[in-house]
């Protein structure tokens, strides 16, 4: 049940974020607690998930820590079954989670490197979709978020380590959405968020001056909006948009 009045458009939803520990996922879940939403954070490093939850419950909101790595077999199952042992239906799944490979040429990546990103930013999201398929097909308007880059679908020099993961990421999610336009309630929206002011970001663009990109706040307030909104189904929309 929802409570627009008290300023709660979330209230009684579940919310599962990947990536929750810092950054666009961390505001997110914050930003979607704030509305009501009892967010479940996950993320490996265990210290980080707690200073969002204790943010997020000092605020007045809900949320439970999750530690786990994606890449690690069998993580995501067990998550699926802990949650479906406690909670019915999931509302919103914001697969934000990301590894970023390091600028090389193709014929010079690091095959580890390229693999670990293949796991966590394309296999483990076919599996997070899998797992909890089930729960999101429960809920009343689930919604599954998707973060991405532009480089997913505009090729860039020596970024091929990510921009092949994030084109694959685009199309599988696209590829769910059309699944289910038809046969559930589950909408699917790829976000593009543009520069954004995360370690990722400073990594990727090492002598760019983080005040002249939005924080990570705005994505998270652009993806809380859009969660009651009728978008494109499987679309890439742009944080810049004005959907």
């Amino acid at each position: 049940m929802t409570d627009t009045a008290t300023g709660k458009p979330l209230q009684g939803k579940l919310a599962l974020v990947t990536g929750a520990s810092r950054g666009i996922g961390a505001a997110t879940a914050i930003e979607l607690a704030a509305r009501g939403a009892h967010v479940i954070l996950t993320a490996r490093d265990a210290r980080k998930l707690e200073q969002v939850e204790e943010q997020i419950h000092a605020a007045g909101g809900s949320a439970t820590i999750a530690p786990m790595d994606l890449a690690e077999p069998d993580s995501i199952a067990r998550l699926a079954t802990a949650i479906a042992g406690r909670w019915d239906a999931l509302d919103v799944l914001v697969i934000n989670a990301a590894v970023f490979v390091p600028h090389t040429s193709v014929q010079d990546l690091d095959p580890k490197a390229f693999s670990h990103a293949l796991t966590v930013n394309v296999l483990a999201t076919q599996t997070l979709l899998a797992a909890f398929h089930p729960m999101l097909k429960k809920a009343e308007a689930a919604r599954v978020i998707g973060l991405t880059s532009t480089v997913g679908a505009s090729p860039r020099a020596y970024w091929s380590g990510y921009s092949v993961t994030k084109a694959a990421f685009d199309n599988l999610l696209a590829t769910y959405a059309l699944e289910n336009a038809n046969t559930s309630k589950v909408r699917t929206a790829i976000v593009n968020p543009g520069g954004t002011r995360t370690e990722m970001r400073a990594r990727a663009f090492p002598g760019e001056d983080p005040a002249t990109v939005q924080p990570p706040e705005v994505v998270a307030q652009f993806i809380a909006n859009i969660l009651g909104k009728d978008f494109g189904n499987g679309e890439i929309i742009a944080v810049k948009d004005p959907k």
